[in-house]
């Protein structure tokens, strides 16, 4: 053992990267390309996952089942489908009761099923006030 230690030790490498003298960014390919440099100030946007959806079990406690319909193209026929899908959310107020619509929003897991929050749906006003889709008084308003 200690004549392989000593031939070793006297084994000479003339390389410059033995015991790494030589850092490993200068060992980096040259790139060809310039690459599109991204100031360090600016933070990096995440888009905030949130569907909305009609919620169909609200027994167990502060937990709502939310079912979330999209439309998706058939994979043959090339049809758009409904897909639909339940989500276990939070409730901590138990305040959605059965057919509310509700939106939910990513969070971190609270359980094992259920990492969405149910969040209620601010309702649309309507532009007409009252008045038909176009702004025009329905028959049964205009004055006789």
């Amino acid at each position: 053992m200690t004549s392989l230690t000593s031939s070793l030790q006297a084994l000479k490498l003339s390389s410059p990267f033995a015991h790494g003298s030589t850092p490993l960014s200068s060992l980096s390919k040259p790139n060809s390309f310039p690459s599109p440099r991204m100031p360090a100030l600016v933070p990096v946007i995440r888009a905030m996952k949130t569907m909305q959806g009609r919620v169909v079990c609200a027994t167990n406690d502060k937990t709502v089942a939310v079912e979330v319909v999209r439309l998706a193209p058939h994979p043959k026929y090339k049809r758009r489908v409904r897909k639909k899908k339940k989500y276990q959310a939070h409730d901590p107020d138990n305040q959605f009761k059965v057919g509310d619509v509700v939106r939910l929003e990513k969070s971190r897991p609270i359980s094992k099923t259920k990492s969405f929050v149910a969040l209620p749906v601010v309702p649309r006003k309507s532009q007409g006030g009252g008045d038909g889709i176009l702004g025009i008084p329905l028959e049964s308003q205009q004055p006789a």
